[in-house]
């Protein structure tokens, strides 16, 4: 339902095609918000089930990535970099190495924290 409200795979296909502006204009940005924590849970569900051992913590970089993604998604229809417009597809994934990354150190300190306060 996502995938189809907000034109998504419309927009894949345009910004693919280095159509940008057009879409931008085609994208609801009202439901592609939702899309990246949609994502990000799964892929966390499916980690968490597949894994076979409980890695404490393990949800921060899954939620720290669906968040700066979902930033990148509210900001792509205006941030530029060296005056590009990236749009509503490559600007949120250029986001997600940043969220997986705070979300990787925030959880090593944490446990970090947690093993050397006994």
């Amino acid at each position: 339902m996502i995938n189809v409200q907000s034109n998504f795979n419309t927009v894949i296909m345009l910004s693919f095609q280095g159509e940008t502006e057009k879409a931008i204009e085609q994208t609801n940005y009202q439901w592609l918000m939702f899309y990246p924590c949609l994502y990000f849970f799964a892929m966390w569900d499916a980690y968490k089930d597949a894994d076979g051992k409980n890695s404490p913590l393990m949800f921060l970089p899954f939620v720290f990535s669906a968040y700066f993604v979902t930033v990148g998604v509210i900001y792509s229809s205006t941030f530029k970099i060296n005056n590009v417009l990236l749009g509503p597809i490559w600007f949120p994934i250029l986001c997600l190495p940043i969220g997986l990354l705070i979300g990787i150190v925030i959880k090593k300190i944490i446990l970090y924290k947690i093993e050397n306060s006994n």
